[in-house]
């Protein structure tokens, strides 16, 4: 029977943050690295830019008013004040006239450029240079110059935010083509997660078409081997397991058929011995009696009587051979170690030239009857293929067995065994392969390093301890 295959496992929906998402998250935290960069660069050059426009312009308006005093100063302050009043704002700088009475005698006009409008606290005090104020004396007043950066500061404010705002139109601009490029890239993996997900559905026969995309392509080409593969191993294993299935069914009619043939075999042996011996016993009886009754001189007759009795001796001789090929009678009434000594018993008379070694270690426990028969075959087929095909002269019978195990060897001296492409079917080996493995053993037949060969047989088995020895 065919084993059902296991149910799937489910494929895991993890609820997170999509690829998606996150590769634009990865692309805005660059960008907004980047454009901070960019800001602060900024920052600082208008920083510097704002410290030299502020400390070159201080300078020259110093150095304009010192000498300007020098040649006012025999004005006095209304000369110096007509000068300031021609003069005007100067960029960046405040100029206050004060008399030596304390009075404000003049002061810059306000600035026109970007009237009305200041950077941000903020960022004044981030730009910011150190303010130094600069005094110019003159008789009867003081003239005092003080650096003013706020237009410089605010123009370098519009530049940030001119750049501030062209950085955001490009980030905004960056992360829509980002957007689209990774959806574009991405969405041949929603069709990939769908054929993975039939496959896991059990649907083996899902193929994806061909995906755009380098990646993509390669995945898709990936998950459609993955699906080949698993569909050719799940149709060799739904073979190997019909084959198994034929194999064990295959197994149990040899079981049945070789019970059958044992069954037959034992009814005949039967036969043998108890109809046809007791046959061949009267025939000799008789053959004894009718030439005990002729008298001497029917030589003829005598002689005929002689060939009866030898003729009927030699079928008795020839059908007793043939009931231990055909069962063993003493396998069931006596166990394995003794059938077995009785067919090398057999075996010895048979085969005077051969010499035969009978080991028995172990207790010797009662066995099954498949068991002990399949023991008894065994070492029937080893020994007469070794006798019959290799020329052994010295064979050797090993029997162990314990609480757990069965082991049976055959060992002889001959030529060995052919290669198994070049053995005949007379050898028997497949079935006396079939008939342990039938049994949950294992049969082995190989070559000895020191020539002939062996022949084991090793066989589950239990059973109640006795004593037991060799012969």
């Amino acid at each position: 029977m065919v084993e059902p295959l296991s149910p799937p496992l489910p494929l895991p929906r993890r609820r997170g943050v999509s690829l998606r998402l996150q590769l634009n998250l990865i692309v805005a935290t660059l960008t907004g690295l980047f454009v901070a960069a960019l800001v602060g660069l900024q920052i600082d050059g208008t920083r510097a830019s704002v410290r030299e426009e502020i400390t070159a312009s201080n300078r020259v308006a110093t150095q304009l008013l010192e000498r300007v005093s020098g040649i006012f100063s025999r004005g006095g302050p209304p000369a110096m004040l007509g000068f300031l009043e021609q003069l005007g704002r100067v960029r960046a700088n405040d100029i206050v006239l004060v008399g030596d009475d304390g009075q404000v005698l003049y002061r810059s006009p306000p600035a026109t450029y970007k009237q009305g409008r200041d950077a941000p606290e903020w960022f004044t005090a981030w730009v910011v240079p150190p303010l130094q104020r600069q005094l110019v004396r003159m008789p009867g007043a003081t003239l005092a110059i003080e650096p003013n950066p706020s237009r410089a500061i605010l123009d370098g404010w519009d530049h940030l935010v001119q750049l501030a705002g062209i950085a955001a139109l490009a980030l905004v601009a960056l992360h829509v083509a980002v957007f689209w490029a990774v959806g574009r890239t991405l969405r041949p993996f929603a069709r990939i997660v769908e054929g993975l997900r039939r496959l896991q559905a059990g649907d083996y026969a899902t193929r994806l078409p061909p995906l755009p995309g380098r990646e993509a392509a390669l995945i898709g080409e990936s998950v459609n081997r993955l699906g080949e593969a698993i569909e050719t191993t799940l149709q060799q294993r739904i073979a190997a397991r019909e084959a198994r299935q034929r194999l064990s069914e295959s197994r149990a009619w040899a079981q049945q058929v070789e019970q059958r043939l044992e069954a037959e075999r034992k009814d005949i042996a039967a036969e043998l011995h108890d109809e046809l011996g007791q046959s061949v016993t009267a025939i000799r009886s008789l053959a004894r009696s009718l030439m005990a009754r002729l008298p001497t001189d029917d030589t003829t007759g005598r002689e005929a009587a002689q060939m009866i009795d030898a003729e009927a001796a030699r079928l008795y001789d020839a059908m007793h051979g043939m009931i231990p090929r055909l069962t063993p009678l003493t396998l069931g009434p006596l166990g394995l170690p003794d059938a077995l000594r009785d067919l090398v018993a057999g075996l010895r008379l048979r085969h005077r030239a051969q010499v035969f070694d009978l080991h028995i270690e172990g207790p010797e426990t009662p066995l099954d009857a498949d068991t002990a028969l399949a023991a008894y075959r065994t070492a029937q087929e080893a020994l007469n293929n070794a006798l019959k095909h290799s020329g052994a002269r010295h064979l050797g019978l090993l029997l162990q067995h314990n609480a757990q195990t069965l082991a049976l060897t055959v060992t002889d001296d001959g030529c060995g065994l052919p290669p198994p492409d070049q053995r005949p079917h007379r050898f028997g080996l497949p079935g006396l392969h079939e008939r342990a493995a039938a049994l949950g053993g294992r049969f082995d037949a190989q070559l000895r390093p020191e020539g002939g060969t062996q022949v084991r047989l090793e066989l589950p088995c239990g059973g109640r301890p006795a004593e037991g020895g060799d012969a």
